[in-house]
């Protein structure tokens, strides 16, 4: 028997005659992850203790360093990041919240009030 995680999911979209169409928060983490990873510059997504952990025995989460909020059709996105040396870190931040709100509006359809970067690092390895 499979056993299910109880994950907070929103309603995208709801239809009669079709159903229900439904995202959950981790969905839009990672979407927040990927995207800020494609940011030139950054290095990588740098996550707590727990994802530090998992990432070691080979659990991957594209949501690491990404911590997200919805309220409603609203999303609040939290992001530490690891930016390579050399680059400007207000530049890339800037870049990054702009990837970020456009990624999620445009797959979602949820509207991104908030994308607050914090560096919790700087790396002398180019990626």
């Amino acid at each position: 028997m499979e056993k299910t995680v109880e994950q907070n999911t929103y309603v995208l979209q709801e239809n009669e005659d079709l159903g229900t169409v439904k995202i959950a928060d981790d969905v839009v983490a990672s979407i927040a992850g990927i995207a800020a990873t494609e940011v030139e510059g950054v290095v990588s997504m740098a996550g707590n203790i727990g994802n530090e952990l998992k990432s070691r025995i080979g659990v991957k989460s594209l949501a690491k360093g990404v911590k997200v909020e919805v309220i409603g059709k609203s999303v609040k996105a939290d992001i530490a990041l690891v930016v390579e040396y050399g680059y400007n870190i207000p530049v890339i931040s800037q870049k990054v919240q702009e990837k970020v709100k456009s990624t999620i509006e445009s797959m979602t359809g949820l509207k991104v009030t908030d994308v607050n970067i914090r560096i919790a690092g700087v790396s002398m390895l180019k990626n």
